[in-house]
C-alpha cells in the first residue's frame, strides 16, 4: 500500500468518502479480502453494512480501526486477543479523555409569549353533554379508541421523561 507523502509513518490517506468496498479497503490496509473477513469475526466492532447486492461497505471509522488493528498484530506482534484486549483498552481511554463540550446557552423565554412542548398534549377537550361529541376550541374532535389512547399516554409519557433529561 502507499503511504500518504509527507505523513508520518503509520499514518494513510484515506479517500473521503463515506463508503468503502471490500477491494479498496484490502489496498488501504494492505491486506487481502479474507484477512478482513477474518478480522470482522475477531473483532466485534468492525461491523460494516451490506449493499443490496451483499457487498460489503466499510464506513472510515472501520478503516481507521482495520488499519490500527494490522499495526496491533504486525508491528507490535499482537496476538488477536491481545489486540482485542488493546483496542478496549484503548477506547476506554479515549471516552474518559474527551473533553466536555461548550455547555449550549439557554435562552430564558416567558411562558406567556410561546407555549410549552408539553402544552401541545393538554389541549381543551370538552364533551358536549346533549351530543356526547368531543370537541376543542368550537371544533368537533375525534377521539381515539381506548388502546390508541394507552399508546398516546405511553407516548407522552416517554416524551415528557426526555424532556426532564434534556432540562436536567
Amino acid at each position: 500500500m502507499d503511504r500518504a507523502k509527507g505523513q508520518r509513518s503509520g499514518q494513510y490517506a484515506i479517500p473521503n468518502k463515506l463508503y468503502f468496498r471490500i477491494g479498496e479497503v484490502s489496498d488501504l490496509v494492505g491486506v487481502k479480502p479474507y484477512v478482513l473477513r477474518y478480522w470482522e469475526s475477531e473483532f466485534p466492532d468492525i461491523k460494516p453494512s451490506k449493499s443490496k447486492s451483499g457487498q460489503r461497505l466499510y464506513k472510515r471509522r472501520d478503516v481507521e480501526l482495520l488499519l490500527r488493528i494490522k499495526e496491533l498484530l504486525y508491528e507490535e506482534r499482537f496476538t488477536i486477543n491481545g489486540a482485542r484486549k488493546r483496542l478496549k483498552d484503548f477506547s476506554r481511554s479515549e471516552t474518559k479523555e474527551v473533553p466536555q463540550s461548550a455547555p449550549v446557552p439557554v435562552v430564558h423565554v416567558e411562558t406567556d409569549e410561546v407555549p410549552r412542548q408539553l402544552e401541545v398534549f393538554q389541549t381543551a377537550v370538552e364533551e358536549d353533554a346533549v351530543t356526547g361529541t368531543a370537541q376543542a376550541a368550537g371544533q368537533p374532535v375525534h377521539v381515539p379508541a381506548r388502546d390508541q389512547t394507552k399508546t398516546f399516554m405511553k407516548i407522552r409519557k416517554d416524551l415528557e421523561e426526555l424532556l426532564d433529561m434534556v432540562r436536567a
